[in-house]
């Protein structure tokens, strides 16, 4: 039990601390997320992958591993909810909602940072390319059930070439196989915008969190958080086996797994209209949750 409080404090506490502060900085100032989370989406985060990919960290094998890892985690455990859902004969919007909260986890926000503090720079790499993955999946099928009857998977697929990360990884992946360097005065500003987005986003995390909404809807809540926080990890090492994955990569993968519901999916409640006040409150009672399920997992992982 001491070993699981250690755990917590050197890797869970500093996450929650920090997002405490703009949980804070929201309440007694009125700061809106949508200013800091646009300036981490179109600067921080296309900076961080950048880096991580042009590190020498990750070869071409690796990141495609992590890419097929990636999707069929997230793949799979939509198909298993949305068989659930349709058991439980749910109406489409509360369906649509339980999709959203369960496939998509913080892994931004919430796993990348988790994954730097209890595995460092390599599982950090590993947990970046599972991050892209994630984001193209929401920007896709995200918006394409959030939008279900209202817009084509055109309409959704073009809204992918607006996600700056996207672009990050292939101005990466071209200066790695070319052997390129950035100029040094380019490469030290992408270097401190990098360093500066992990911070970012456990603050934005809080910022977030304080605008969340309450639902009453507990059956849901509650479902959709043992599926986001105890099926999906217990999923992703089955998988992680399956795919032989090894060493940092099966830490970082597994880990992003197992984070809580994406802010992001209150983003795509609110504008579609699909059960924001169910979405954000999964959003804010599984972050809460978190720590019950991943602590125990980083002891497994051999944090």
């Amino acid at each position: 039990m001491r070993d699981l409080f250690v755990l917590f404090i050197n890797n869970l506490l500093p996450i929650f601390l920090a997002a405490g502060a703009g949980f804070l900085v929201a309440r007694y100032l009125g700061v809106s997320p949508r200013a800091v989370s646009r300036i981490t989406f179109y600067i921080f985060s296309p900076c961080l992958i950048f880096t991580l990919l042009t590190s020498g960290q990750l070869n071409g094998d690796d990141i495609m591993q992590m890419v097929v890892y990636a999707s069929a985690s997230i793949l799979l455990l939509g198909a298993i909810t949305g068989l659930i859902a349709f058991a439980l004969r749910l109406k489409r919007s509360i369906m649509v909602a339980l999709l959203l909260t369960v496939m998509f986890g913080n892994v931004g926000n919430f796993g990348l940072s988790l994954n730097f503090f209890a595995f460092g720079d390599s599982a950090l790499a590993y947990a970046s390319i599972y991050f892209v993955t994630s984001a193209t999946l929401v920007y896709t099928l995200g918006v394409v059930l959030a939008s279900w009857g209202k817009t084509n998977l055109r309409t959704a697929l073009l809204g992918v070439l607006k996600v700056p990360v996207i672009y990050a990884v292939i101005i990466a992946l071209i200066f790695n196989w070319s052997n390129w360097e950035l100029p040094l005065p380019i490469d030290r500003t992408v270097s401190l915008l990098s360093d500066a987005t992990i911070p970012v986003m456990i603050v934005l995390l809080g910022i977030q969190l304080y605008y969340s909404k309450v639902s009453k809807d507990i059956l849901t809540v509650g479902l959709s958080n043992f599926l986001r926080l105890v099926a999906s990890p217990i999923l992703a090492i089955g998988l992680a086996t399956f795919f032989n994955l090894q060493g940092s990569a099966y830490q970082a993968g597994v880990l992003e797994a197992a984070v809580p519901t994406a802010v992001l999916t209150t983003v795509l409640a609110t504008e579609y209209n699909i059960e924001p006040a169910l979405v954000t409150t999964t959003v804010f009672t599984s972050t809460l949750l978190s720590p019950l399920t991943i602590t125990p997992l980083l002891a497994f992982l051999g944090a």
